[in-house]
């Protein structure tokens, strides 16, 4: 008794000391005390704030033909009081250049149908795609709805206000709704299409996070590249999320990186490389505990992180380091504990071992393979956003509002990582013009296709 009272302490005393350098635990969770660890991947040497010798800074520039010249000339002469004018004769000696917004203003456009009469018919002009009422907002103004909700997380009553505020319209939330749902409807043919190119990339990032919809726990899951994301919302976590309809890994046969949950292992299709950052928070948490080979795999991890890359030589001999540090590992680590019903427990050290064993060349693909990142931070950063919407505006209300969101953001995510202006072309996307996107990852060297009436090629 005495000794299974010990085990049960010493793991309590490590569920206490778990946070974001140590477990899956999001870095949100570990509070505002003053961290005292390193980071999973140390950074290297400290460098002074500010920036760094060499770095190119961004600073704003003189043009050549600014907008509006305003001449400041002296008010009298000292002498005789004489009112001076710009009329009068005079000298530019200095200038300086002030880049400001304009008084906001919503500009009013009036559409008018015309009839004219040609060959004995009368015939007569349609209004454009967008134009579908006798009094509405437009394109840039859904634009801004749109931005200010997914891409700034803002709730819809700071949105009206804000719209309020600078241009003296009273937007209402059902306005708000309304634009975020027309470009839900208007961004499913680019989402059709980032689908079509994920599923032909040679490697893509996995990951999925929790979000509260209806006040249940539901998942947003991803699965993006340094050009596309694709985001959808799903009750469940696993294997059903995975074999939807919005799904990608389920016919995705390139290299799958994520961070080792069960569930992508059931897609055989894929190749499946593991995140090397997980692993070495979990290793951080063993070495804590004292673990000798924790220690040794947590340090080969990072020398080979370390080393640049791809290794060619000595393949052999990191591969036999590795079994040797797994064999050091499979005698310090406990035998699992027999249970009278169901699986035997094991601890965490030997569920560690187990998936570096089962999955060693998931783990040390990134070494060998130029093409094969260290960690799944793509698919992390590409759903750090929904977190933010959330603290900021709380739960979603309905699942079709959840729905909304991942297809927007991951929307604007892929302008984004294409080098496009998120604004001017979430504009042409509301004003139904032809949108430039791309048919491959080569598409970023010039390869692009102008998606006609809709968006389809």
């Amino acid at each position: 008794m005495e000794i299974i009272a010990q085990l049960e302490a010493a793991e309590l005393y490590r569920r206490l000391g778990l946070d974001s350098t140590n477990s899956h635990k999001p870095p949100s969770s570990d509070g505002y005390k003053k961290k005292t660890t390193q980071p999973g991947i140390p950074k290297g040497e400290k460098r002074a704030n500010g920036g760094q010798k060499g770095h190119q800074g961004k600073t704003l520039k003189r043009v050549a033909k600014p907008d509006l010249v305003r001449i400041h000339l002296p008010c009298q002469c000292a002498h005789c009081g004489r009112q001076f004018s710009q009329s009068d004769n005079h000298e530019i000696i200095q200038s300086r250049q002030v880049f400001d917004l304009p008084v906001p203003k919503l500009e009013v456009i009036e559409h008018q149908i015309a009839r004219v009469e040609c060959c004995g018919v009368l015939q007569q002009g349609e209004y454009p795609a967008d134009v579908t009422a006798s009094v509405q907002y437009g394109a840039g103004v859904r634009s801004l709805i749109t931005k200010l909700s997914i891409d700034h997380k803002m709730p819809l009553e700071q949105i009206s206000q804000l719209f309020e505020d600078l241009y003296g319209y009273d937007l209402n939330t059902a306005t708000v709704e309304h634009a975020l749902e027309l470009g839900y409807e208007l961004a499913r043919p680019i989402e059709e299409q980032v689908i079509a190119h994920l599923q032909q990339q040679t490697v893509a990032h996995f990951d999925e996070t929790g979000i509260r919809v209806k006040n249940k726990l539901y998942w947003l899951h991803t699965v993006s590249t340094e050009n596309y994301t694709h985001l959808f919302v799903h009750e469940k976590r696993g294997t059903a999320a995975l074999i939807s309809e919005a799904s990608v890994l389920n016919v995705f046969e390139g290299t799958a990186v994520h961070d080792c949950w069960r569930s992508y292992f059931n897609f055989d299709k894929a190749r499946h490389v593991l995140c090397g950052a997980h692993l070495l928070r979990e290793l951080n948490s063993l070495v804590e505990n004292g673990s000798l080979w924790a220690m040794e795999m947590h340090s080969f991890l990072l020398e080979l992180y370390n080393t640049p890359r791809p290794i060619f030589t000595d393949q052999e001999n990191l591969r036999e380091r590795y079994q040797t540090i797994l064999y050091q590992a499979d005698q310090e680590e406990p035998p699992p504990q027999k249970s009278k019903r169901g699986r035997s427990k094991q601890s965490p050290g030997r569920n560690l071992f187990d998936r570096l064993n089962e999955h060693r060349n998931g783990v040390l693909a990134f070494a060998f393979e130029d093409s094969i990142p260290f960690t799944n931070n793509q698919a992390e950063r590409d759903l750090r956003g929904a977190k933010v919407k959330q603290k900021v505006s709380g739960c979603f209300r309905t699942e079709q509002g959840a729905n909304v969101y991942a297809r927007l953001q991951a929307t604007i995510s892929t302008f984004r990582k294409q080098g496009l202006n998120v604004f001017a072309t979430l504009r042409d996307l509301f004003s139904r013009h032809p949108v430039v996107v791309w048919r491959s990852y080569a598409l970023t060297k010039g390869v692009q296709c102008v998606y006609q009436k809709f968006y389809q090629c």
